[in-house]
């Protein structure tokens, strides 16, 4: 279609390889995950993992050129760009409710007669009979004075560069991914340190599942961040158009508010006795 005829304001994309060969590459990771969990082999779950990377690098490079033209997101395909990113969150919301609530039920109903199996697991207690929790004001609260500072400076960088600050925006980005790299590894110290194992009780299971997912997220906005950065760095980003930026923020922002919510309730909540009837 020439431009004389493109009477509208939505994108409308070219073709593409890149579902196709995402969709490709999850099949194989999923196969070579199920073949290495029992027992067969691991190799196929490397070039999976891989094929995915590469999927992801090739198709946010080209919805980046796409930015870049000036033609292609005009306003309203912005505006789907940033509902597209509120119903991410969303769902990634629905992932952590599940998880709280598989917490939540075991540790209220620690002592249910009727899951004779369970009672027998948690020895009547919670946490259950046998497990030295973290302390929740060591490594647990110095985490989370990490990642509250991490937001007050991606919300600086953010509002930096809406001012048109490129240094200041260029400065709290770069501290922010500091940060998170910090969490990160105060995370695998912790991990290291732990008294217990995945699958020794249900409270490992609960914590290292909604932990470490948690953790993956924090890893996966770092490098949200760091991508940013480099994209700031070589002049992508304006005062005006920052979608990618504001992106990033948000689902930082997300990470923060679900790790208060573990604090509160997995190292906090789970570090004390539960409160008599």
């Amino acid at each position: 279609m020439s431009d004389s005829a493109h009477k509208h304001p939505y994108h409308l994309v070219e073709p593409s390889p890149w579902p196709l060969a995402g969709a490709g590459a999850v099949f194989l990771t999923a196969v070579g995950a199920v073949l290495g969990f029992h027992g067969v082999t691991w190799a196929l779950l490397p070039f999976g993992l891989l094929a995915i990377f590469a999927t992801m690098f090739l198709w946010w490079r080209d919805v980046v050129r796409e930015a870049e033209g000036g033609q292609d997101h005009t306003p309203i395909v912005v505006l789907g760009l940033r509902y597209g990113m509120l119903l991410f969150i969303l769902s990634e919301v629905m992932f952590f409710f599940a998880f709280f609530w598989s917490y939540f039920e075991a540790a209220f109903l620690y002592d249910d007669a009727r899951q004779v199996s369970r009672l027998e697991a948690t020895g009547g207690e919670w946490p259950p009979v046998g497990i030295e929790t973290f302390h929740p004001f060591e490594v647990p609260f110095l985490n989370t004075l990490i990642l509250l500072l991490s937001g007050t400076t991606v919300t600086w960088a953010h509002h930096a560069l809406r001012e048109g600050n490129r240094r200041d925006f260029m400065r709290g980005l770069a501290l922010t991914i500091f940060l998170g790299a910090s969490f990160t590894g105060f995370q695998v110290y912790e991990y290291a340190h732990a008294s217990f194992g995945f699958t020794e009780t249900i409270y490992a299971s609960t914590f290292f599942m909604a932990t470490g997912f948690h953790g993956l997220h924090v890893l996966i906005g770092t490098l949200f961040l760091a991508v940013c950065w480099f994209r700031g760095y070589n002049g992508q980003f304006t005062s005006e158009r920052h979608f990618g930026l504001e992106a990033a923020a948000w689902y930082w922002h997300f990470v923060d508010v679900v790790w208060l919510f573990l604090f509160v309730s997995i190292y906090w909540y789970g570090a004390s006795s539960p409160p008599t009837p």
